[in-house]
């Protein structure tokens, strides 16, 4: 009694003998199983302190250096300035009209076949800018990290960004990182923002496209959203099929000295190529219509959407373009393309036309037409 009366009176000291127990209990649990091998060694820690890196403080500094600043390290970032700054001149030297676009990706999972979300944002940021005409040369990238998530993860993502920004020639030179409390977001979001230089005399837009112009692709259809929704293990599907996640900068520079009279480009991300055709077909106020036959999609993902009843026209892609020609240059085109190893299955797929303004056709295998409408939601969501 007159040791439970001890602590009774005394709190402070009984919860912190509490802890001290809790922490070595913990140890001592883990020890066996480090011993006996089913634990590695070096185990990762978890990012679990809120409101220590929430706050600031060294904590949130120590993060920030150990993950994200050793692994995109430049000259620009180095300063840690809360800009980064850049030469003005060297700016004008790739072009003369300024590119700048921002995006947030929030796939799940992290890792998928073929990618992960760090790759999926920098090729996703340079691929916004390139379809514009213009050379990547500068991005951002702000995180928000849920607590819990492992640092080892957050580690992996950012080495995987600065891979990927380092071979497409893009620099990462200024960022932010905040962690929230578990359930406020999930894992990780990422966001970039991105500036790139028009070279001069590109002109493209969504609203130059003419009757008689071609409709072109640089490959095969909806992997990414194939590849996502199977790595996501809820239908127990068994397929190899991988996602296309890459900068298209190269095949586009390539494609717009080939055929410089390209009317529009456009990366069939989100809603795939049905929304692209249909954004063109009602910007430019024209008909477009496709072929079925010519339409480039690999048989394991036509199986995939017949098994699931989804129409593989609206999913997803991180590889891929659409790429609007006058007739004259589509052969051009399309030799350019085919000639890189991200445009070899390129394809021309279909014409715009004198039809009813804004409707997108498909002539289908059977000799018939049906209509490629604009989805009202989404097939699959949190795919990029």
């Amino acid at each position: 009694m007159r040791f439970a009366r001890f602590f009774i009176d005394r709190p402070v000291f009984a919860a912190v003998i509490s802890i001290a127990i809790t922490l070595v209990g913990g140890i001592a649990l883990l020890r066996p199983l480090v011993d006996a091998g089913l634990i590695p060694a070096d185990h990762p820690v978890t990012v679990n302190a809120v409101s220590g890196y929430s706050g600031g403080g060294k904590a949130m500094k120590d993060l920030i250096d150990d993950v994200f600043v050793a692994a995109f390290d430049n000259r620009a970032l180095a300063p840690l300035e809360d800009q980064a700054r850049i030469d003005l001149a060297g700016l004008a030297s790739h072009g003369d009209r300024l590119a700048f676009t921002t995006d947030s990706f929030v796939v799940d999972p992290l890792f998928f076949p073929g990618g992960d979300i760090g790759e999926l944002a920098v090729c996703g940021t340079v691929n916004d800018l390139a379809v514009g005409g213009a050379t990547p040369l500068y991005l951002s990238c702000a995180v928000i990290v849920e607590e819990g998530t492992r640092v080892d993860v957050l580690r992996r993502v950012a080495f995987s960004m600065a891979r990927t920004a380092m071979q497409a020639g893009v620099q990462i030179v200024t960022g932010d990182t905040k962690v929230v409390q578990r359930g406020a977001c999930d894992k990780l979001f990422i966001t970039t923002t991105g500036i790139g230089m028009i070279r001069k005399g590109v002109a493209l837009g969504v609203d130059m496209a003419m009757p008689g112009d071609v409709v072109l692709v640089n490959g095969l259809l909806g992997d990414h959203g194939a590849a996502i929704l199977c790595a996501r293990g809820d239908m127990a599907l068994d397929t190899l099929i991988e996602s296309d996640c890459a900068c298209l900068h190269g095949l586009i520079d390539r494609l717009l000295t080939a055929a410089p009279g390209i009317r529009f480009l456009r990366d069939a991300t989100r809603g795939g190529l049905a929304t692209v055709l249909n954004e063109i077909a009602d910007a430019s106020r024209v008909a477009i219509e496709i072929d079925e036959v010519g339409t480039p999609i690999r048989e394991e993902v036509k199986a995939f959407c017949e098994i699931l009843g989804l129409d593989p026209l609206y999913l997803a892609n991180e590889g891929k373009i659409v790429v609007i020609a006058p007739p004259e240059q589509a052969d051009a085109a399309l030799a350019a393309m085919r000639a890189h190893p991200l445009g070899a299955c390129s394809a021309i797929i279909g014409r715009i036309d004198h039809g009813e303004p804004g409707r997108v056709t498909m002539r289908t295998v059977f000799g018939g037409r049906r209509i490629v409408d604009m989805l009202v939601g989404e097939q699959l969501p949190r795919i990029c």
